[in-house]
């Protein structure tokens, strides 16, 4: 019994009703142009007359919906009124505007079935219980006729009618619900794009997260390392901890820099120049190193410049998060890095000790997503990656990448 009178208590019942008047009243603009022709064909016999003006109302009101206006502010009030789930249209609105139309012509007409139904219904629910209305009305149904006054078959037939107007609400917004999203909403082809648009969106999303990863992950561990460094050497050797502090001020400065670029696109504003380290910084990177006292042995061989930037730019993201991983969980000792270009590929490699944290330092907390990260990116880039132990007491950390070199 609920189930049945749920829809009657609903307010999106009568919400999506005054969305059909309003497409019944929005028509009436159209209805003077309709009857023109009929009024020039004063010698048609009225049937036909009344045909041509319902045949020419019917072809304005599809044309209007042709407009890309008219279909904005259709969805808009679908949305809003019917609470019909229109997503967004992938591309440009009205794409696909040979079904606006005829939503519209379903919409007016709609719309005047209800105005005309309902409005017959409440005023024979009005004029039956009684003679307020200065006359006598009569209502005649399956061979029974009841007229204004006769008590209380006169007031059952009154509810009656007043549920029969419910019902045509009921049903007209049902109806218009149930086919918007068909005829508002995107098309086949129009939800691929939207499919394939947050596809971009994520992966866009997932790669500054894997930029932002490598770069912020580095510079705080690395400015955590040379703090430490600052803090031992500071009356004992004052230059080295002068050396140390604008270490830090320089790496922070880039990961800012880093950091706003990242959220100038999550923000979707116009980003500043975005960040482009490649490996022709990894000197920078090394300078890094060695002020948090960090003994490094680079191992670098041909000419980088040769790389292409995009694979440039990914490389040094995996030097940089191979050195970060090193300086959180490696041990004391040196940490070799290694970076070789030749007709077979760019080979690049971390190597570190492993056992204890380094001496003095605090455990660093982690993510979990660093290596998983370079893997899927050396992975896009058709490479081969590996991270793992190298014998008793090392870590070594791999990427083979295929590259074609310019001419």
């Amino acid at each position: 019994m609920t189930w049945g009178i749920r829809p009657l208590l609903r307010g999106s019942t009568y919400t999506g009703v005054l969305f059909a008047f309003l497409g019944a009243a929005a028509s009436t603009v159209l209805l003077p142009f309709a009857v023109l022709p009929a009024l020039l064909w004063e010698s048609g016999p009225y049937g036909a007359r009344a045909a041509l003006v319902l045949v020419v109302w019917a072809g304005l009101i599809a044309a209007a919906g042709l407009a890309r206006t008219t279909r904005r502010v259709l969805i808009a009030g679908a949305r809003r009124l019917l609470d019909a789930p229109l997503p967004e249209s992938a591309g440009p609105l009205g794409a696909d505007r040979r079904r606006t139309p005829l939503w519209l012509l379903l919409h007016v007409a709609a719309g005047w079935a209800a105005t005309l139904t309902a409005n017959l219904l409440l005023l024979a629910a009005l004029a039956l219980p009684g003679r307020w209305l200065g006359g006598e009305a009569e209502l005649s149904l399956f061979g029974r006729t009841l007229r204004s006054g006769d008590g209380w078959a006169s007031w059952a037939a009154a509810l009656l009618c007043v549920l029969s107007a419910a019902l045509v609400c009921v049903a007209v917004s049902g109806v218009l619900r149930r086919l918007a999203p068909r005829l508002l909403g995107p098309s086949p082809a129009e939800r691929l794009a939207l499919a394939a648009a947050r596809e971009r969106r994520l992966a866009e999303r997932n790669r500054l997260a894997q930029e932002l990863h490598d770069s912020i992950g580095h510079t705080l561990t690395a400015a955590t390392i040379q703090a430490a460094v600052v803090g031992e050497v500071l009356t004992s050797d004052p230059m080295a901890a002068r050396a140390a502090l604008r270490s830090i001020e320089d790496s922070t400065r880039a990961a800012l820099e880093d950091l706003d670029y990242v959220l100038g696109v999550l923000r979707e504003e116009a980003a500043g120049t975005a960040p482009a380290r490649t490996l022709a910084d990894l000197p920078e990177l090394l300078d890094r190193l060695r002020h948090t006292g960090t003994v490094v042995e680079p191992d670098l061989s041909g000419d980088m410049a040769r790389v292409p930037a995009a694979l440039s730019r990914a490389a040094y993201r995996i030097l940089q998060e191979g050195v970060t991983n090193a300086l959180r969980h490696g041990a004391d000792g040196p940490i070799r890095i290694t970076a070789a270009l030749s007709p077979d590929g760019l080979a690049l490699g971390v190597a570190n000790r492993t056992g204890r944290g380094r001496s003095g330092r605090a455990a660093f907390p982690t993510s979990g997503h660093g290596l998983p990260g370079l893997a899927e990116r050396v992975r896009l880039l058709h490479g081969e990656f590996r991270a793992g132990p190298d014998g008793a007491g090392h870590w070594v950390l791999t990427a083979r990448l295929p590259v074609r070199t310019p001419a």
